[in-house]
């Protein structure tokens, strides 16, 4: 083979490998979640309220059966998403709507309310400080941001119920049960701030983990904290 000709084909293989290399980076960047601005016309010493929820199953495209977080816009849209921006030094006053199962946890440390204004969560409008994951319905998820020492376990419904598999879920629906955790919590300094849920609840992945349990949009994400 000539060598004008190896080097014709080595050219081509770059080329391809350098657009194939492009359209996989341009398709994760579209398949990335929307990122909810909670910063925008932020006044000084003004709480920020964020509503979630978490459902069993999305119900929807890609991945419908997966477990999976739900936010509210602020124009009152619900959003799949994870990926907030929060003003610096801020009270952000949290409530999610929490209509997964839950289940004895496999550490328990996990059900200590901890990070919180207070250093409480109201469940259902009363406080507590831990859940006792052995006793009634157990835990369906937390609400864990590792580095700024937040962890607010999510107590979850009855598995013998009718559970809402098609996210959004209607808080002012009394056909599917849920429970309403609320909490507090101070922002701190500009940075990027991953928050997780640690109770293993991809189910038909292995003990409970992959999936959306390692999936930006459905079981964790990232708090951006900004100067406004």
């Amino acid at each position: 083979m000539a060598r004008s000709t190896r080097m014709l084909i080595v050219a081509a293989i770059v080329l391809t490998a350098a657009g194939l290399a492009t359209f996989v980076g341009m398709a994760f960047l579209r398949s990335n979640p929307p990122t909810i601005d909670f910063a925008a016309n932020h006044k000084a010493g003004q709480a920020v309220d964020i509503r979630l929820q978490t459902v069993g199953s999305y119900g929807h495209y890609p991945h419908p059966t997966w477990v999976t977080y739900m936010t509210q816009a602020p124009d009152g849209k619900w959003v799949h998403t994870t990926l907030w921006d929060l003003p610096a030094h801020t009270r952000i006053n949290v409530t999610i709507d929490q209509y997964d199962s839950g289940s004895p946890l496999r550490n328990q440390q996990i059900g200590q309310v901890e990070g919180t204004i207070g250093g409480y969560m109201t469940l259902n409008g009363k406080k507590v400080k831990v859940l006792d994951s052995y006793a009634g319905n157990g835990v369906g998820h937390t609400f864990s941001v590792p580095t700024l020492g937040i962890n607010v376990p999510l107590y979850g419904n009855s598995s013998s119920a009718t559970l809402c598999a098609v996210a959004p879920c209607s808080a002012t629906s009394s056909k599917y049960p849920h429970n309403t955790i609320k909490f507090s919590f101070m922002t701190p300094g500009v940075g990027q701030y991953p928050w997780q849920c640690f109770v293993p609840c991809a189910a038909g992945f292995l003990y409970g983990n992959s999936g959306p349990m390692q999936t930006i949009g459905y079981m964790d994400g990232f708090l951006k904290v900004v100067n406004t």
